[in-house]
Parts: C-alpha cells; structure tokens; sequence
C-alpha cells in the first residue's frame, strides 16, 4: 500500500469524516481507477457557473447522468457500518446509483476491506483462476 496514484494501490489519506471525504475525492479525481470488472475508468469533478464544485461526479466511462454526492455518502456511511468487514461485490455495500465506481474509490480510500481476488481486480489486474475458499465465500467461482 503507499500513496501512488497510479491506480493499482490504495490511497493512504485519513478520512475521518465527510469533510475529508470530500477532500480526498477533490484531490484525486482525473486518477485512473478500476471497478470490479477491471474497466478504467477516471473521474471530474462538475464545476457550477462561478467555478465552485457542485458535488457531481462526472465518471468518463458513463454517458449518463453523474455520480452524485449523495449517492456517494449513501455508499460511504455504509462503508462505516461496515467497516472492518470484507465486502465481495459492490451490491452487497449499497444498491444505489454508482455503487461500481462508489465501491472502486472507496476501496483506494482504504476505507472497505476487499478478499484478495476482488482487490487483483479493482487493482486492474484480471485473473483467471480464483482461490476456492474464497470463491466460495463470496458466490465467485473460478472460469
């Protein structure tokens, strides 16, 4: 783990709260991330008519509508609730708008645990064969 921003290492930041959440996600948009599917992808913040931030997320593999913040903090105070334990899938932080790239940011965050399939993944590496204890604790199942 270390503070690269290469896309492939979680971000050592503390986020204590939603205001350095916030301030982390400010800090590392346009950074490359992976969803769990290995798909790139970066993000901008939107920028209001007098050039503040409007707390959208405009995710450059989606050409719909952004990323808001709230769906973001619904995945986020979920994170909290959960901490400390290991998370498989997205769904099963949140099912709201987002959650794929919610769960990637989240995760480079340090703020999910992930078993180690799922974070070869959202490092953006792909595999081909998983561990079947694992596997079978988070219904994935080796191809």
């Amino acid at each position: 783990m270390g503070s690269e921003r290469n896309g492939k290492e979680t971000i050592n930041m503390k986020v204590t709260d939603e205001e350095s959440l916030w301030d982390a996600v400010v800090q590392f948009q346009n950074q490359p991330f992976y969803t769990i599917s290995g798909l790139l992808f970066h993000y901008q913040l939107k920028r209001g008519k007098h050039g503040e931030y409007t707390r959208e997320l405009l995710i450059d593999r989606s050409s719909s509508k952004p990323l808001v913040w709230s769906s973001f903090l619904l995945a986020y105070r979920q994170a909290l609730m959960h901490r400390g334990e290991v998370i498989c899938r997205p769904k099963e932080l949140c099912d709201c708008r987002g959650i794929s790239y919610s769960f990637s940011i989240l995760w480079r965050l340090g703020l999910i645990k992930v078993p180690p399939q799922t974070e070869e993944k959202l490092r953006g590496h792909s595999l081909t064969c998983l561990e079947p204890d694992l596997g079978s604790r988070c219904g994935v199942h080796g191809r």
